[in-house]
């Protein structure tokens, strides 16, 4: 299914999208208006594939560099969060979310892989396209699901615009229990962080636990926003369409918002965002983020499938996006 680019990037001039296959590299190159954008990067030592590094209109990254590469400053906690990433904590007992590196070799039988079999399409043009093919796997790479992911990338003079379609379809019976960590996550760049000098722990379902120091700098400056009004550490666990972090990076006003699809399950969304940094839609996370009042299971019997769209909106300038000009982005990527 071809989703259109943002209605906000036909309000200005639409740049040309370059998608380019590196040399001998799994990787792909995204270029708009023949600058960097963003890499698809696959290698087959990473846990998943991801979107990394993204950056604004004006070439300023907005995702924080730890673990793949090192900026002055930059947090180094929870090293499964890379660039932008779509997976689940919690998928027939393993853990997708948190894999990575860190976790020892005799622990990892606890943890799955999302390995992606192939790139199956690139185009390039005013909208550029992506699409690849990946399989959840255990340790003994048993696939459980099959992913097909479709991007879609669109840009402006001051804005970027992703478009995610991603469809699993179970090769076995296939159950997604209600649990916090999850499903599209992005990892923001050090200034878009809520301020705090306050140090934060964090446990997962395994018991681990995770300090994310608090800051004495003067960068953390972001703050969130979601559609239903919810501001700050507020955005946590709520429901909203939408939701957007905004802060200065540098001299500019750069805001990132993530629009749910009413197709998508359990509509509207969870909001997984942390003050430290972590900005994810989690539709599945219901029992924690209702304190128990109610919980999603979403479970697929062989060979059926589930689609999820979501829609990344990057501006910069001096100002960033209204909630009524994101109320219409809603509204418009809700037709497609």
């Amino acid at each position: 299914m071809i989703i259109s680019a943002s209605t906000l990037t036909f309000a200005q001039k639409a740049q040309t999208v370059s998608v380019i296959q590196a040399a001998n590299e799994k990787k792909v190159n995204v270029l708009i208006g023949g600058k960097p954008f963003t890499s698809f990067l696959y290698p087959d030592d990473l846990e998943k594939p991801v979107l990394y590094p993204i950056r604004d209109a004006d070439g300023t990254v907005v995702t924080r560099s730890f673990p793949l590469d090192k900026r002055e400053g930059d947090p180094t906690d929870h090293p499964h969060h890379i660039g932008l990433w779509f997976d689940y904590e919690n998928l027939n007992g393993l853990d997708f979310w948190n894999n990575s590196y860190a976790i020892p070799a005799a622990k990892k039988n606890k943890y799955g892989w999302i390995r992606t079999e192939k790139v199956t399409g690139t185009k390039s043009g005013t909208t550029g396209i992506l699409a690849y093919k990946a399989n959840w796997t255990n340790q003994a790479k048993q696939v459980i699901l099959e992913e097909n992911t479709r991007f879609e990338f669109s840009g402006t003079a001051g804005q970027r615009v992703i478009d995610r379609i991603t469809t699993l379809t179970a090769k076995q019976d296939a159950k997604f229990t209600d649990a916090k960590d999850g499903m599209l996550g992005l990892r923001l760049v050090h200034e878009l962080q809520m301020p705090t000098k306050d140090d934060q722990k964090f446990a997962d379902d395994k018991g681990n636990i995770t300090v994310v120091k608090g800051g004495a700098d003067n960068l953390a400056n972001g703050n969130y926003l979601t559609s239903a009004g919810k501001t700050g550490d507020d955005a946590w666990s709520s429901r909203g369409v939408w939701c957007k972090v905004y802060g200065k990076v540098g001299a500019d006003s750069v805001s990132i918002a993530i629009i749910d699809h009413p197709q998508n399950p359990n509509y509207p969304t969870f909001w997984h965002a942390r003050g430290y940094g972590l900005f994810a839609a989690n539709p599945l996370g219901e029992k924690i983020f209702t304190n128990g009042k109610s919980e999603k299971n979403l479970t697929l019997k062989t060979g059926e499938s589930v689609t999820f769209k979501y829609r990344i909106v990057i501006n910069n300038g001096a100002q960033t996006l209204s909630a009524n000009a994101l109320n219409n982005e809603a509204a418009a990527f809700a037709k497609k």
